[in-house]
């Protein structure tokens, strides 16, 4: 795996963890025939996901603390049925949605909870990451 976490366009030799070079080589890589996108210079977002469990449902936060998105559920005993995920539209496409369904997915498996997928997103995240099938309850239908 190689470990360099440049743009393309910065790189001029990756290393990969063993110490041996790339496949390239330590040869400078062609320059991106596009511009980089928008702020690529501020790095990744860092985004914590708690549980708000008087509101009833889990809560990302940006690395200033505000609400870029959630994922509403209800519980009844060990049964946990997630009805909705929402984010903020500032911060789509830059894996909200998918660091919210793998914690309350992951939540759900530490405390031996049966997931009911109501949320349309988190049904079809689930299909794509079949490590969570286990505790998903499958004989339910979609509701639309």
């Amino acid at each position: 795996m190689v470990a360099c976490l440049l743009p393309l366009r910065a790189r001029r030799r990756c290393v990969s963890r063993s110490g041996r070079d790339n496949a390239r080589g330590s040869r400078p890589l062609p320059a991106l025939r596009r511009a980089p996108p928008a702020g690529w210079l501020d790095g990744p977002v860092q985004f914590t996901v708690t549980d708000a469990p008087t509101r009833e449902r889990f809560e990302a936060r940006d690395e200033a603390g505000a609400v870029v998105g959630f994922v509403t559920y209800q519980l009844t005993g060990s049964i946990i049925a997630y009805t909705h995920t929402e984010v903020d539209p500032a911060y789509e496409g830059k894996g909200v949605g998918s660091t919210l369904a793998r914690a309350v997915l992951d939540d759900a498996r530490s405390k031996g909870r049966t997931v009911v997928p109501i949320c349309p997103f988190i049904a079809d995240w689930v299909v794509k990451h079949p490590e969570y099938e286990n505790i998903v309850v499958r004989s339910t239908r979609k509701i639309k």
